[in-house]
């Protein structure tokens, strides 16, 4: 089961289905996987206060993902996911703000799943898995280069 709980009206005033984005993404991401995931749209200040609370990182990011302890079994953990955060980095990267809340909540998803990208190869591993969940979902490869002068690369 996915939970989604929009605590920002900024992501339904930008991206009125952004809940339904979520669920399909995560649905996705989880697969044959059975477990339970809690996500969180809200704004930057929400995600800077428990970054910094539980990362020790005073800012902002885009996606942060709690993993549930093996006895919150179905639980498998939550996301949060920051509004403004995710708006810039989708105008910025060119792509649609309903493609990057897809692509982070896949990334979200995965970490939750145990998968992470400390090293080098844990991090292509994972991009490639992101990739073919995104490819199935239509959704364009979020790891290729973009030219914002000339257009996509």
């Amino acid at each position: 089961m996915i939970e989604v709980e929009v605590e920002a009206s900024a992501w339904t005033d930008a991206l009125p289905d952004a809940a339904a984005v979520v669920e399909r993404a995560a649905t996705a991401a989880l697969g044959a996987v059975e477990g339970d995931v809690v996500v969180l749209l809200t704004d930057d200040a929400a995600v800077q206060d428990l970054n910094a609370r539980f990362r020790g990182k005073d800012g902002p990011t885009n996606v942060l993902s709690f993993p549930a302890s093996e006895s919150a079994a179905p639980h498998l953990g939550d996301l949060v996911l920051a509004h403004g955060v995710c708006a810039a980095e989708a105008g910025a990267q060119g792509k649609t703000l309903a493609d990057h809340l897809t692509h982070l909540t896949v990334h979200g998803v995965l970490h939750l799943l145990g998968r992470d990208h400390v090293d080098e190869a844990e991090a292509e591993a994972m991009e490639a898995e992101e990739r073919s969940l995104l490819a199935s979902l239509g959704v364009a490869d979020p790891y290729r280069p973009h030219d914002p002068v000339h257009g996509d690369a």
